[in-house]
C-alpha cells in the first residue's frame, strides 16, 4: 500500500512518501480502507520533536485518525461491521496510509447523510470542542471567548458556544479568520496579532464569562485576565508552544475557576458520537479549509505550522 513515512524527527521534508506492507487485522480487529486522514497540531508537534501523547520511535507511519470502508474483518470481529463507513482513531500511529488496521471496539458508525470527509473532520476537534463545552458550560446570555477560533476546534467551539445561548467573542490572527467566525455565530470578533486587542476586548464587549483557551502562552494570560467574577477558564491547547501558566490559588484569588474535560473512555465516546450526531443533523458544521493528496503530508503539515489553514486541514488518498 501507498503511505508516508515519518523517516525521523524534524522538519515537515521528513515525511516522505513511500511503500508499506498491507496491515493484516489481528483477534478484534478491522482492516479500514482510507479515504481521509485526519492531521491535528499536535501531530506537528510530534513529527517536529518526538513530543507529545504518542510514544513511538522513528521510522514510523504517522497519523492518528482515519476515515474509510471496513474492507476486511480479523478473528472475532462482528460480520456485520464488513462494508460500513466508520471512523476510528489508530492509537497515534498508522494513519497516513491507504488501509489501517484498528480494533473493531473503537470505532465511530457515519451517520446516514453525513459525508465522510466530515466525519473525519469531527473525529478529534468534533470530540475536543464537545468536551470542552462540556467543562466550561456556557450559559444563555453570558459571553464566551474562544481563542483561535478559525482552527478546527476553535470554528466548532464558536457553532456550540453560539447554539448554547452564549454571546461569543471569537479572537483569531486574520480578517480571514475571523470573517469565518463571524459567519459560525460570532458576535464580536477581535484580531489578536494587534498589541491592545485585549484592552479592545475589555472595553467592548466588556469582559467575559467563559474563555476556551487552545494557545497558551501569552495570549491565554491575556484572555484570563478579561474574565469576570464567576468566570471559567478552559485551556486546553498550546498553539503557542506552552500552557496557559495559571494557578489554582491565582484563579482562586479572582473569583473564577480553572476547568478541565473529562477525558474518560466514556466522556471520548459520547462526545464524539454527539458531534457526528450534531453534524448529521446539520447543527454542526466541521470546516474543512484545505485538502492534500496523501503524498503530500509534509506540504499539509508545513501549512498548518505557517498558520495558512482555516478549520480542518486533512489527507485524501484518492481512493
Amino acid at each position: 500500500m501507498r503511505a508516508v513515512w515519518l523517516t525521523k524527527f524534524g522538519d515537515p521534508s521528513v515525511l516522505v512518501p513511500g511503500e508499506a506492507p498491507d496491515p493484516v487485522p489481528g483477534p478484534g480487529q478491522v482492516l479500514i480502507e482510507v479515504t481521509h486522514a485526519n492531521i491535528t497540531f499536535v501531530e506537528t508537534q510530534f513529527r517536529a520533536t518526538g513530543a507529545g501523547p504518542f510514544r513511538a520511535e522513528a521510522p514510523l507511519i504517522p497519523g492518528n485518525g482515519v476515515g474509510g470502508t471496513v474492507a476486511a474483518l480479523g478473528p472475532g470481529a462482528d460480520p456485520g461491521l464488513l462494508g460500513r463507513r466508520v471512523v476510528s482513531g489508530t492509537g497515534g500511529s498508522g494513519g497516513y496510509a491507504e488501509l489501517a488496521a484498528v480494533p473493531a471496539d473503537g470505532l465511530f458508525a457515519v451517520p446516514d447523510g453525513l459525508p465522510l470527509d466530515q466525519a473525519v473532520a469531527l473525529l478529534a476537534d468534533g470530540r475536543t470542542a464537545v468536551m470542552q463545552l462540556r467543562a466550561a458550560d456556557p450559559r444563555p446570555g453570558e459571553r464566551a471567548l474562544v481563542l483561535a477560533a478559525g482552527g478546527g476546534v476553535g470554528s466548532l467551539l464558536v457553532q456550540l458556544a453560539a447554539a448554547a445561548g452564549a454571546t461569543v467573542v471569537a479572537a483569531a490572527g486574520s480578517a480571514e479568520k475571523l470573517a469565518l467566525a463571524r459567519e459560525l455565530g460570532a458576535a464580536h470578533t477581535i484580531d489578536y496579532r494587534e498589541v491592545d486587542w485585549a484592552d479592545r476586548a475589555r472595553a467592548e464587549p466588556g469582559g467575559v464569562d467563559v474563555v476556551f483557551d487552545g494557545v497558551g502562552g501569552a495570549i491565554g494570560r491575556a484572555a484570563f485576565d478579561l474574565l469576570r467574577p464567576g468566570g471559567r477558564l478552559d485551556s486546553y491547547g498550546l498553539a503557542s508552544g506552552e500552557w496557559t501558566a495559571i494557578t489554582e490559588e491565582t484563579a482562586t484569588a479572582r473569583g473564577v475557576r480553572l476547568v478541565g474535560a473529562d477525558r474518560s473512555p466514556h466522556a471520548l465516546r459520547t462526545a464524539t458520537e454527539h458531534a457526528l450526531t450534531e453534524a448529521a443533523a446539520g447543527r454542526l458544521r466541521p470546516v474543512i479549509g484545505r485538502r492534500f493528496p496523501l503524498a503530500g503530508a509534509a506540504a499539509a503539515h508545513a501549512a498548518i505550522e505557517a498558520r495558512d489553514t482555516l478549520g480542518k486541514t486533512l489527507l485524501e488518498t484518492g481512493r
